[in-house]
């Protein structure tokens, strides 16, 4: 039996494959996060007045440490597209510029770009990375293809949303800053599924989720800034941590502008130590390691069955506890997602992406093999 399974909330009667789209937070960090909402209930002035400079600056040396960060440049922010926008808003692109991504990102992140360039007529370069995945080196070629005179950023996932893929952003973060061009890295789905060291990786911007694979509460997650552009970026919502007369302390203009906008719930920003603790005292490089083997025999048994390719065969298996799988065109994909919920209560995302459908499957701490051997009864039928 599982041990780990009882420590989550999921409903019993639904198979969860899906960890990547929200996440799922354990019983004791739940618990540590309701014991924050009642002291900020219990005397909401002195908590959110007097002791949450306190509490911020606690919750991120945390963080920070297992981030490999310096605290000063780490920002608690509610979510990664959230820290999108306030990069992509702080720079005041101009006509003729343009802003180099891949063919690979997450939606609402696209929308973003989309948005800001209709106001600001720069053009969105999305270089198209091929499925299978080429080699490392080859994607790492056909994205820097992309650099022109006029490249102003280079905004990319760590960990693709659509297609589960890690993608090369350390070489290229190296690449970049040789060039003298800025780097937003996408991080939603790295933190709590790879290790990290920001500084080493050398991005300028990096925005990750805490809620999804470090499994903290849901509205937390963190922004991380190189010191040499933090005088740079601008608040989304201008409030008292913006100009002089700021009565919260702060340890950098960067949180103050950042963190101090509004009366909020910050219970889940503060209960990001426990979701650390958690994986620490679950043996999580373990777990980490066993959801991967499970997902990399689930995806054989998807391809083997649908006759398509592995998306990942090119350059090794380099998706994590996410991955994803193409699905036959003549195979009615548009109702499979639904099918599988309604018929076997098997909760996984189906995918269109470019022109393919993909089913992309989270194995996580909680899930069993007979979790996966589920799914795979469930696609023989469906596929007849």
């Amino acid at each position: 039996m599982n041990t780990l399974r009882p420590l989550f909330y999921l409903d019993p009667e639904v198979t969860f494959l899906n960890h990547g789209s929200f996440g799922a937070t354990p019983r004791p960090v739940l618990e540590e996060y309701q014991n924050w909402q009642r002291r900020l209930e219990a005397q909401p002035v002195r908590f959110l007045a007097r002791e949450n400079p306190v509490h911020f600056r606690t919750a991120r040396q945390a963080l920070a440490a297992y981030l490999g960060a310096d605290p000063e440049n780490l920002v608690f922010i509610p979510n990664a597209t959230f820290g999108v926008n306030v990069v992509a808003r702080s720079f005041n692109f101009q006509p003729g510029d343009e802003i180099l991504t891949s063919n690979h990102e997450y939606g609402a992140c696209e929308n973003i770009w989309e948005f800001l360039s209709q106001r600001s007529g720069f053009q969105v370069i999305r270089q198209e990375i091929p499925l299978p995945l080429p080699p490392e080196d080859e994607i790492i070629e056909i994205l820097w293809s992309g650099v022109s005179n006029r490249t102003r950023l280079i905004f990319l996932s760590h960990i693709t949303s659509p297609t589960a893929a890690r993608l090369p952003v350390e070489e290229i973060c190296k690449r970049a800053r040789a060039a003298g061009i800025p780097v937003l890295v996408d991080g939603a789905h790295a933190p709590g599924q790879i290790k990290l060291d920001l500084p080493a990786m050398g991005a300028d911007f990096y925005t990750g989720n805490c809620h999804k694979w470090l499994m903290a509460p849901k509205g937390s997650a963190f922004l991380h800034i190189r010191p040499e552009y933090q005088d740079f970026i601008q608040p989304l919502v201008v409030s008292w941590g913006w100009g002089k007369n700021c009565p919260y302390e702060s340890d950098s203009r960067l949180q103050a502008i950042l963190e101090w906008w509004g009366t909020k719930d910050p219970a889940a920003y503060y209960s990001v130590p426990a979701a650390i603790r958690f994986q620490e005292e679950h043996s999580w490089d373990a777990v980490r390691a066993s959801c991967r083997e499970m997902l990399a025999g689930l995806l054989a048994e998807i391809e083997e069955m649908s006759g398509q390719p592995s998306i990942y065969r090119a350059n090794g298996k380099n998706h994590t506890q996410l991955g994803a799988a193409l699905l036959p065109p003549d195979s009615q994909p548009e109702g499979l997602q639904s099918w599988l919920y309604e018929k076997y209560r098997i909760e996984i995302p189906v995918i269109r992406w470019e022109s393919r459908w993909l089913i992309r499957p989270s194995v996580q701490g909680y899930n069993i093999q007979e979790d996966l051997d589920l799914l795979i009864k469930a696609l023989g039928e469906y596929w007849g």
